[in-house]
């Protein structure tokens, strides 16, 4: 089983990889440098920390309390669990639509009023959830996917087309990740493929090529609608659908590569 690197290797290969020295990232996260120096020899990072630096990185923080092993906080939760059902089919119409509309749909989920925070999100457990494995399917679960959401969402978006139930065994650590798999998971999370990769302890054997555009536009509405109640979730949804008119009859399968 691959073994996911402890956070100070992973906080120490990321300053290496943005060329970053421990004064600069300091600087940035508004933290003192011993406080920085510490994490890198093995101590376990604040919640403090984390939120300073994950900005200061170009990293969501959710993305780096999921990496580091630590209990998400619930502010940065989706506002409603209860939108997972929606959460896919917006990226799924979208990614069919042209580029302006994309643009429009998106400022439109931005535009929406945020609503209060009714109850807490309380992902199912995965299983092993320090496994690499679990921790990317973790950060994919909170940007409101269920494992059916994944399935669908990933078969439209990347190559990646996978049951909903292989997702299980991938969140519980019983399948390996592969550098198939971390690429198109990077795609839909937004961040950089070999980052990922090296997150996971997962050797890529060539550097992987940039995701189509459309990839891009699903990760980044994907994580503005974690935002949404799923009253307007639902509204996106069906204003998508409409969006795509008479061409909205079904889904063409890795949709960004043809």
């Amino acid at each position: 089983m691959t073994e996911r690197p402890g956070f100070g290797v992973m906080l120490a290969w990321l300053l290496e990889h943005r060329e970053l020295g421990v004064g600069d990232l300091a600087d940035r996260a508004g933290l003192a440098g011993d406080e920085v120096r510490a994490v890198l020899a093995g101590e376990i990072p604040g919640e403090g920390l984390l939120r300073r630096v994950a900005p200061a990185l170009g990293f969501r923080a959710v993305d780096l309390f999921i990496l580091s092993g630590l209990a998400v906080p619930d502010d940065m939760a989706p506002l409603d669990g209860a939108a997972e059902q929606w959460a896919p089919r917006i990226v799924m119409d979208a990614v069919h639509l042209p580029v302006a509309a994309r643009r429009e749909l998106l400022w439109i989920v931005r535009s929406l009023p945020q609503e209060m925070r009714l109850c807490g999100f309380a992902p199912r457990p995965l299983g092993l959830l320090v496994d690499p494995g679990g921790s990317v399917v973790r950060m994919l679960r909170y940007r409101n996917l269920s494992r059916t959401g994944m399935a669908q969402t990933l078969a439209v978006v990347t190559p990646t087309y996978l049951s909903a139930s292989t997702y299980g065994v991938i969140g519980s650590g019983r399948k390996e990740l592969t550098p198939r798999l971390v690429t198109d998971f990077a795609a839909l999370l937004g961040i950089d493929a070999r980052e990922l990769a090296v997150l996971t302890g997962v050797h890529l054997r060539e550097v992987p090529a940039p995701p189509p555009r459309a990839a891009v536009d699903a990760a980044v509405l994907l994580w503005e609608a974690r935002r949404l109640s799923a009253a307007q979730a639902r509204h996106v949804c069906e204003l998508a659908r409409s969006m795509r008119g008479d061409s909205a009859n079904g889904c063409v399968i890795n949709f960004p590569g043809t």
